[in-house]
């Protein structure tokens, strides 16, 4: 199966040896994002809504570069400095999600890339 790296000028540039996302037959699977603004390559730094509406923004951008949209997502990986910001990260994520809501883990960790404070990751599925 060949693997097909996806990118788009919407969504921030990869900072390391590593693709957008890359689709494998038809699933994509979509790098973690940080609330990095595409134009600037600048980190978002804000409450942590619209950092977590940054990081949504970026990846439904790399999702339509792959042909798909949000609803194709199966699948997302949550990524937090502090789970104390767990409801707003979830509520954010309702604003971008419908039913059926994909499956999700949320994990809370030491240190993300440039101090972001939120980073996701997701798997598409495009039939």
């Amino acid at each position: 199966m060949s693997r097909q790296p996806i990118s788009t000028e919407r969504a921030p540039a990869a900072i390391g040896p590593y693709s957008q996302a890359v689709r494998a037959g038809g699933t994509v699977y979509l790098s973690g994002q940080i609330p990095l603004d595409p134009a600037t390559g600048q980190l978002v730094q804000a409450d942590i809504a619209t950092e977590t509406r940054r990081v949504f923004d970026n990846l439904r951008a790399v999702c339509e570069a792959a042909g798909g949209s949000l609803d194709h997502v199966v699948r997302v990986g949550i990524y937090v400095m502090d789970l104390a910001d767990f409801a707003q990260v979830n509520a954010v994520m309702a604003e971008y999600f419908q039913a059926p809501y994909p499956a999700r883990s949320t994990i809370q960790v030491a240190g993300l890339p440039r101090g972001a404070r939120v980073e996701v990751d997701a798997v598409m599925h495009l039939g």
